[in-house]
């Protein structure tokens, strides 16, 4: 049981939260209360965090020896050695399996994003996130292929504005994980990651500036052009207060290393991520 537990662990399970973007495609497309789709929709996000969960033991056995030299990746079970290698090659091989035998059973689409995720982030862990500025950029369009998978799952077309908000907010987040990495370099803390040697504080926050006002206005125009313009506006300021709401977070506890852990954590900024949910439900279902 341990050993599951490791291996369970190594899949990354607080992460599973960026899968819930799969839900995107059902809720803007009025399809929320369609319980055939629902029921769809939740097992494409379960197969999904299979899938990303996947990745992450992937990345670990490729990164085990630099992962020793990180303070906190190093308690990871397979750095640690609470998982082996060979336990974790066999429920590698198993999960991948299953998972994309079942997404093919579920859908052809379906099964098509999902393995092109898996082949995207992989080529990510052995290649993309050795080259500068293209490492930020791959984390986005896996996040943008986690929206696309919930829109191909329900058959339904999904707005490029949601596609493009999608993609800068995952910038967002993940230009302040590399600074927050920056900031552990800079304190005298050893690293794995070869690619910060790349970047320069000044450089991540003339990158931050640009994408997060980018964010805020791609957005804001989503919600000047929906069918229900003139009531989405009023959800504009949810967006702006969950990004500076990040950002306080960040500058203040130092927890832009790990994103998951502010979106599970923080209740100020889960009232907000709620009640913007709400909002939306209500002007798109009942008004």
């Amino acid at each position: 049981m341990e050993i599951l537990f490791g291996l369970v662990k190594t899949m990354r399970p607080k992460q599973w939260t960026k899968n819930l973007l799969l839900f995107a495609a059902i809720l803007f497309s009025n399809n929320l209360f369609n319980f055939y789709l629902l029921k769809l929709s939740i097992a494409g996000f379960m197969l999904f965090c299979m899938i990303s969960g996947n990745v992450y033991i992937l990345n670990d056995l490729v990164d085990k020896e630099k992962d020793k030299l990180h303070p906190k990746k190093c308690m990871r079970p397979i750095p640690s050695g609470e998982v082996s290698i060979g336990q974790a090659i066999v429920f590698l091989f198993i999960s991948v399996l299953s998972s994309f035998y079942m997404s093919y059973k579920i859908g052809f689409l379906f099964f098509l994003v999902g393995l092109i995720y898996f082949l995207w982030v992989t080529l990510y862990s052995f290649v993309l996130k050795h080259v500068v500025i293209l490492d930020v950029m791959s984390i986005s369009i896996g996040f943008v292929l986690r929206a696309v998978a919930g829109a191909v799952l329900i058959g339904v077309r999904i707005s490029p504005w949601l596609l493009l908000c999608t993609f800068l907010l995952s910038l967002f987040l993940a230009l302040h994980k590399r600074k927050s990495e920056m900031e552990l370099i800079l304190s005298g803390n050893k690293t794995s990651r070869k690619i910060l040697e790349e970047y320069t504080p000044e450089l991540l926050n003339d990158m931050l500036h640009i994408v997060t006002s980018s964010t805020v206005m791609a957005y804001a125009l989503y919600t000047f052009t929906a069918s229900h313009s003139i009531y989405m506006m009023a959800t504009i300021p949810f967006v702006i207060y969950g990004i500076f709401r990040y950002q306080y977070i960040i500058h203040k506890k130092g927890l832009g290393e790990n994103p998951e852990l502010v979106l599970l954590s923080d209740k100020p900024l889960i009232i907000d991520i709620l009640l913007w949910a709400f909002c939306c439900t209500i002007i798109l279902y009942f008004i």
